[in-house]
């Protein structure tokens, strides 16, 4: 089975929706962040504070190449960013999950660990330049999805339901 790839912008639910998936399917899961994170030994935003945004992105290429090569049947949950590597194809299928920007902050905020969840995303304390770089981003999420699925208003078990039915003509 190929690997899928979860995209989509920062506070939709691609771990919700990944965890669940793991549930109902032979996939096993990894995230890139947190690969990242492993590898640099600290967070990123601490990456982004202390190396920049170039330095964070030239690991995700790492990261990327290294998927490529060395993981099959593996759901992939990916950072905000990561959609812009130019093997992403290479790697799995592509599903973008969407959701409006309004949903997705009413979301984050309604979390039972929403404070954790804003302090890890430090973009969203400007909820301007967020919703602006949604607006930037979300025809760069459909352009390079194979899937879209919509998860407004829909719990994580349904997404991964309807995730897992629509890569079935991939398999």
């Amino acid at each position: 089975m190929k690997n899928i790839l979860l995209i989509g912008f920062m506070g939709v639910g691609k771990g919700s929706v990944a965890r669940e998936v793991i549930k109902l399917s032979d996939f096993v899961s990894v995230d890139t962040d947190d690969l990242i994170e492993s590898m640099e030994n600290r967070v990123v935003k601490k990456i982004f504070e202390q190396s920049g945004e170039v330095y964070f992105r030239n690991l995700e290429k790492k990261i990327a190449l290294w998927l490529e090569q060395n993981v099959t049947n593996t759901l992939i949950s990916t950072g905000g960013g990561f959609y812009k590597q130019e093997n992403l194809k290479d790697i799995g299928i592509v599903v973008f999950l969407n959701s409006p920007f309004d949903k997705i902050i009413k979301r984050i905020k309604n979390h039972p660990n929403a404070v954790k969840k804003l302090k890890k995303r430090p973009l969203l304390n400007d909820l301007k330049k967020a919703k602006e770089l949604y607006n930037e981003r979300l025809p760069q999420y459909a352009a390079v999805a194979d899937i879209t699925i919509d998860v407004t208003d829909k719990s994580a078990i349904d997404c991964a339901k309807e995730l897992l039915q629509k890569v079935k003509q991939y398999a």
